[in-house]
């Protein structure tokens, strides 16, 4: 009885160490916007009413902005609003006239290296 016990206590202590690591990085919005993790990437949206930004980290570590393109739906009540981003140094980006507030829904397709993700965000 003894022996079992020890195995099973070894076995659950064993285990928990395996999850124990380093953090992969803190899934916190770096530029005050809004953060949705897809795939153990961050996607984090800066809306305003004339610029909207997409910052893309991996890991902690900023994605190569110039190689990727991001189309994004803005659904702000029954108003619907499509709007393509462009690189711009380390992020995506599109000024303009938008119609963003407080529970503004934001669909986001991003492609990078020829790869499509969907991202979603609501705005607070």
């Amino acid at each position: 009885m003894k022996l079992r016990t020890f195995l099973i206590t070894s076995s659950l202590v064993l285990g928990g160490l395996a999850w124990a690591g380093p953090n992969d990085g803190d899934h916190k919005p770096v530029h005050g916007g809004v953060l949705t993790t897809v795939k153990d990437i961050d996607y984090e949206l800066v809306a305003s009413p004339t610029t909207l930004r997409l910052y893309v980290r991996d890991h902690g570590k900023a994605v190569d902005a110039s190689k990727a393109s991001a189309k994004l739906t803005l659904l702000t009540g029954a108003e619907k609003q499509e709007v393509d981003l462009k690189p711009a140094g380390d992020k995506l980006e599109a000024t303009g006239s938008f119609k963003v507030g407080p529970g503004t829904k934001v669909a986001a397709i991003l492609t990078v290296a020829g790869k499509p993700t969907t991202a979603r965000f609501i705005i607070k």
